[in-house]
């Protein structure tokens, strides 16, 4: 018999998989780093190489390789600190906004696919369950992700 630990680990492992088949793959769509990235730096606004690092624990070659990729593909641009810092930072663009915004739409209709036939109750208790799960990680790892 499985203990839910082992059942946890595999459907959290699965789960990753599942959302990228939620919907369709389109050439122009964002890659998972980009997505993750725009959606933090749409939240907290513009952010320097220094504050995705601490955002996320990933070290500075890695995300410049994947910053340089998404001014590459017009998503963000660098500008001064709006704080009058030394350090650039980058923001969204439109070209960002709307790539995000288009992707998050495909996810949602993805997943309104896949819960159509459950209720709104259950439906909540995944969204909380899910919430806890991922705040519970946020707190071992000392890297919050900003919520409303």
């Amino acid at each position: 018999m499985d203990m839910p630990l082992d059942r946890i680990e595999r459907e959290t492992m699965l789960l990753g998989r599942y959302m990228h088949l939620l919907s369709p793959r389109v050439e122009w769509r964002l890659d998972r780093s980009a997505y993750i990235l725009l959606s933090r730096i749409q939240v907290e606004g513009p952010m320097s190489i220094g504050q995705l690092s601490e955002a996320f624990g990933l070290d500075a070659s890695t995300l410049n390789r994947q910053t340089a990729a998404m001014l590459r593909a017009g998503v963000v641009e660098r500008i001064p600190d709006p704080d009058g810092g030394i350090a650039r930072k980058f923001a969204i663009t439109d070209e960002g906004e709307r790539r995000l915004e288009n992707d998050r739409g495909r996810n949602l209709a993805g997943l309104a696919k896949v819960l159509a036939d459950w209720t709104p109750e259950e439906a909540e208790q995944l969204a909380a369950s899910l919430s806890r799960l991922n705040l519970s990680i946020e707190r071992l790892d000392g890297r919050p992700w900003p919520r409303d």
